[in-house]
């Protein structure tokens, strides 16, 4: 199987925009259909709570025309166009059953999106946008309450069948995942809790298959951002997205990678090949 995940940032700018940049990512989502992924996993749609548009489900039918597609966007009392989550999976894999978790998070974060899992009879696919923990580390508290809540969640799926998750974790685990770890120590993503939540997700019996296939490999990224003009030509990035499995099956991954979106910045999407 060969699956995808890409934190996308809009999918309506992405299907819709006139933008430089719109184009560069609808550029991208071409290029991931011509890889022909069993399944693509989205984060951040950033869609109305009533889900695509008539116009992007049209859109959506002319760029994935084999494939079927779930999705989930924030609603009430959460923000507006925040956040949300999406799957595209092609029709021939017939019809998973599709679950929208609600964990016990904290705020409003259960009802922003983040999650969606489909269940294969062999195993479970699921996606997470993992909440940030913001400006001045203002969430870090909530953070914090819904890495364990997650981690819980997952730990439960993996008691079932074997789990393959995927998403933005928001989170550059060791200091070999960010360009400048050293002025980052107090940044969303680098903190010491979130990298200690994140070490505990993995322990608790998931393989990260980048690190797996690539070993203590430096330079290799999934995010850059895009307020800082250079940090794409310099490759100033971070890699917060992963490809998780249970632990065991990960012997059964063949390759994991990141596919490049050229200038364009902030995520890029990333894939993972494996016997199933």
């Amino acid at each position: 199987m060969l699956l995808i995940s890409w934190n996308i940032d809009s999918l309506n700018a992405a299907l819709t925009g006139t933008s430089a940049r719109a184009l560069m990512t609808r550029e991208v989502l071409t290029k991931v259909h011509a890889e022909q992924p069993d399944l693509l996993a989205i984060q951040e749609t950033k869609l109305p709570a009533a889900g695509p548009s008539k116009k992007h489900q049209k859109l959506l039918a002319e760029l994935f025309p084999e494939y079927a597609y779930v999705w989930r966007s924030s609603q009430e009392p959460a923000r507006k166009g925040y956040a949300g989550t999406m799957y595209l999976y092609k029709k021939e894999l017939g019809e998973p059953k599709v679950t929208y978790p609600v964990i016990g998070a904290p705020d409003t974060m259960d009802d922003e999106g983040r999650i969606i899992t489909l269940e294969f009879p062999e195993f479970f696919v699921t996606e997470v946008y993992t909440p940030n923990s913001g400006t001045g580390l203002k969430r870090l508290d909530l953070r914090q309450q819904w890495d364990q809540k997650y981690r819980e969640y997952l730990e439960e799926l993996d008691r079932q069948k074997p789990v393959l998750a995927s998403g933005d974790f928001n989170a550059a685990y060791k200091e070999i995942d960010l360009k400048h770890p050293e002025s980052n120590h107090h940044s969303a993503g680098f903190t010491d809790e979130e990298r200690a939540g994140f070490g505990r997700l993995l322990d608790a019996g998931f393989t990260d298959t980048f690190r797996l296939v690539h070993g203590q490999v430096t330079g290799k990224y999934s995010w850059w951002a895009q307020r800082v003009r250079a940090a794409k030509a310099n490759n100033s990035g971070w890699r917060i997205d992963y490809w998780l499995v249970s632990d065991r099956i990960a012997g059964k991954v063949e390759e994991s990678d990141m596919i490049s979106t050229g200038e364009r910045a902030d995520h890029c999407p990333i894939y993972l090949k494996i016997s199933l």
